[in-house]
């Protein structure tokens, strides 16, 4: 068998795994009472968190939150502008920012709300000729009038690959596939799911906002 042919079998397994990573029962529907009286228009997206040992994980996070946000309907502020902005009042340090006062922090940009995210888990393990990734995140939306909850979630993704059975060649490719994923972990497509449906997927999701146009 070509080495060509084991890395298409191999992204073939890549895929099918990211599919099934997102295979959940539904949870039950949020109490959403406490967002409607808060009337969010606006949401500010804070520096992430970080409990991993990934340095790079923040900064793959935080470019996963925007889009989802702004298609349920609310107008994000800029994250760079934001960040700078926190700089220069002395809140460079993402640590700091989660303890910092939250109408104070709203206050700094006008913000509705404020959207707090911490990285649990961000990891990507190989034992015997399989590499399994992990993601986990916390999320928290809090009224950037009152400092109230307003919604949370918690997801985990993960990813395995390595042999799936068929023989020898399903041995190689998986083992092919376990290789891949070690060298280059799929963090950030396990990142994206997982904020799409924190925030717009799950029935839980952050309610839609008042700019959201639904596709036609």
């Amino acid at each position: 068998m070509r080495i060509p042919k084991l890395m298409r079998a191999a992204s073939v397994l890549v895929a099918a795994g990211l599919l099934l990573s997102a295979c959940q029962s539904p949870p039950p529907p949020s109490d959403n009472s406490a967002f409607i009286r808060d009337n969010t228009k606006s949401i500010l997206v804070v520096p992430v968190v970080n409990t991993s040992a990934e340095v790079n994980a923040p900064d793959g996070l935080l470019v996963t939150l925007p889009v989802p946000i702004a298609e349920r309907g609310y107008y994000v502020f800029p994250t760079h502008m934001v960040r700078r902005t926190m700089e220069d009042d002395g809140l460079g340090d993402a640590d700091l920012v989660h303890k910092a006062d939250t109408v104070r922090l709203a206050s700094l940009f006008g913000a509705d709300a404020v959207l707090y995210a911490v990285i649990e888990d961000w990891s990507s393990k190989y034992l015997v000729l399989a590499t399994t990734t992990t993601v986990e995140i916390s999320y928290t939306l809090k009224s950037g009038k009152t400092g109230e909850i307003l919604w949370k979630s918690r997801q985990r993704r993960n990813f395995s690959a390595g042999p799936q059975g068929g023989g020898v060649g399903g041995l190689i490719a998986g083992a092919v596939a376990a290789a891949i994923e070690k060298a280059a972990p799929t963090y950030m497509p396990l990142a994206r799911q997982a904020s799409n449906h924190a925030i717009a997927v799950d029935r839980n999701g952050v309610p839609y906002g008042p700019y959201y146009k639904p596709n036609r």
